[in-house]
């Protein structure tokens, strides 16, 4: 009896210090891998603050970063909701130029009230979703095909209505309450993507939707035998990117307070690369919001300033081209190269 007790024991007391390490390991490995991104941001932060002395660190600089980008923050987080059911959805560009055209058309050249010019392109950002989600979940197409079809179709759309025009205009009150109002110094476009971003932290995390959703991201098959809905799900996520791209829209037309039938386009491809660099952040693995947030902005203080160190502006390609493939190389890296389900 008290040789067993003792060999039990000393089992114990071997194991104790090197199950205590593991753990130790574990968590100093998990939380490197989910913050390096955010130390990169810092650490090239303070690069440029050393190379552009006085001009990169100032107050009026990182305040005119924070708030021009709130348009590719708010359309990188419309992109993740999808992308986390599984589904491309390569129509949100085209459904920000798409929404900003129908605030300048109806407001600045039919006279609408701005707030009905507002909810006329959000719901415009219904209508691109329902249809996305009708021909994806009902003819079984991949949605990299179908909505890269519904973007082009936009795209001609938008052409129809501006008659290729940029179309300025639009009521100054919604350009004072996205870029010239400020609150501490900053944009209040800024906030706007702050409080989606809070939003969607919430919605994934801490709710049972949300976690349902990460359940179909991982496995189709196996959600919907464990009792989960997964076409409705899929559904309402199509959805939910239209309307979020809308108001992205929104965003940017205050941004620059007219809309311009092309320029929606550049934000397509620096949305995927912080969507997909964003997911090897803060919740390794997974498509989230902060992660999204810090990747914006990681890819922004790259550009700007390599733009202030006198770089030719073919960099922002090759910065953006770059990142996207280096970020999804990681985020397979951080899968342990499990393949991804995208339809």
């Amino acid at each position: 009896m008290t040789n067993a007790s003792e060999t039990a024991g000393a089992k114990h007391s071997a194991s104790a210090p090197r199950g205590r390490a593991a753990v130790a390991g574990v968590n100093w490995a998990r939380f490197a891998e989910a913050y390096a991104l955010l130390a990169a941001t810092i650490a090239l932060g303070a690069l440029f603050g050393l190379l552009v002395p006085g001009i990169f660190l100032s107050w009026n600089n990182i305040s005119t970063m924070l708030g021009s980008q709130a348009v590719l923050v708010v359309l990188g987080l419309a992109l993740i909701i999808p992308l986390t059911a599984g589904d491309f959805d390569l129509s949100i560009a085209s459904n920000l130029t798409l929404s900003a055209m129908i605030v300048a058309v109806l407001n600045a050249q039919l006279g609408w009230p701005l707030l009905a010019a507002m909810a006329a392109a959000l719901a415009a950002g219904v209508v691109v979703g329902i249809v996305n989600a009708a021909f994806i979940l009902y003819f079984r197409i991949p949605s990299l095909i179908v909505t890269l079809g519904t973007s082009t179709f936009i795209g001609g759309i938008v052409l129809w209505i501006s008659d290729s025009n940029t179309i300025s205009g639009i009521d100054n009150d919604l350009v004072d309450w996205v870029v010239v109002r400020h609150l501490f110094g900053i944009p209040l476009a800024f906030y706007y993507a702050l409080l989606l971003c809070i939003a969607i932290w919430y919605f994934l995390g801490h709710t049972t939707a949300g976690r349902r959703l990460l359940f179909v991201g991982r496995g189709r098959e196996v959600a919907r035998l464990s009792g989960i809905r997964v076409e409705r799900v899929r559904f309402l996520c199509l959805i939910a990117s239209g309307v979020i791209s809308s108001a992205t829209g929104i965003l940017y037309a205050g941004t620059i307070g007219a809309a311009d039938p092309m320029s929606g386009q550049t934000f397509l491809l620096p949305a995927f690369a912080a969507a997909f660099l964003g997911a090897t952040s803060i919740t390794p693995g997974r498509f989230n919001a902060w992660g999204t947030l810090i990747a914006v902005y990681f890819l922004v203080i790259g550009i700007t300033g390599l733009t202030m160190l006198g770089i030719q502006t073919f960099v922002q390609n090759l910065f953006y081209g770059g990142a996207l493939v280096l970020a999804v190389a990681l985020s397979q890296l951080v899968r342990k190269r499990e393949p991804q389900e995208f339809s």
